[in-house]
């Protein structure tokens, strides 16, 4: 059974679809890769916007709404498409617009506080990237039936830690040490980091069964959206854990 700890590419994305008609209406690798190449670029040319907003003023306040907007807008597109596959040639690039919003302002935050962090946060992102997609190809790793379970219960525990911080912070109370710059907080950083890397090489694995499998072409836009999920998530992470390094400086 594939597993994959990204809410886009679980075990069930694939089950009951329909197999293309035509090898020129099934889901491919390359057509694939092609679309998550168009989702960076929209999310970046976003990106810019709230980016440059801030640095036109100074103020966090300027980019708040546009940023608070693309997280909220970007979280409901986000579950759109995960219930409605089939609208992803839309939704996709909806979501990597949104997602460019809120991600140009948090990274603006982040780089005012700490210059130079976002290209540092950026250049380790994409570095992890393609050193993890050349280990899968090379088969240097292995996604096995114990590494996608390792992943994904190490995934849901994290979840699990951010959702529970998030409730006790809305009655004041915060969980010690794991958001902070000292060693716990830095080794917990570091950790996330580590676990949303590795669940790019599942998010490999599963859009090359996918692919393999003959899924709609559609399917394309959504393994690619999959994948930006993940990207995402890498990216912030990154960002957090230099931001600890840099404010212990």
């Amino acid at each position: 059974m594939m597993r994959t700890a990204n809410p886009a590419l679980n075990a069930g994305t694939f089950t009951g679809l329909a197999p293309a008609a035509a090898r020129s209406e099934a889901m491919t690798l390359q057509g694939t890769v092609n679309k998550s190449a168009l989702l960076l670029v929209i999310l970046l040319a976003a990106a810019t916007i709230t980016w440059g907003k801030f640095f036109e003023t100074g103020s966090p306040a300027s980019v708040g709404i546009w940023t608070l907007g693309g997280a909220i807008g970007g979280f409901i597109v986000a579950l759109v498409t995960v219930f409605k596959k089939q609208w992803s040639p839309l939704t996709a690039p909806l979501y990597a617009f949104l997602e460019g919003l809120f991600l140009g302002g948090l990274s603006a935050v982040f780089e005012a506080q700490y210059p130079g962090v976002v290209i540092q946060a950026v250049a380790l992102t994409f570095g992890t990237l393609f050193a993890l997609l050349a280990a899968y190809r090379t088969g240097l790793i292995k996604a096995t039936e114990n590494f996608k379970l390792g992943v994904f219960a190490a995934t849901g525990g994290i979840a699990l830690v951010y959702v529970a911080s998030m409730l006790l912070g809305f009655f004041g109370v915060r969980i010690p040490g794991i958001f902070g710059a000292g060693v716990i907080g830095i080794g917990f950083s570091l950790f996330v980091v580590v676990i949303a890397a590795l669940n790019l090489v599942l998010d490999f694995d599963f859009i090359e069964k996918g692919a393999a499998g003959g899924a709609p072409k559609y399917m394309e836009w959504y393994a690619a959206f999959g994948l930006m999920v993940t990207l995402i998530w890498l990216y912030i992470e990154i960002l957090r854990l230099l931001s600890k390094l840099r404010s212990r400086k």
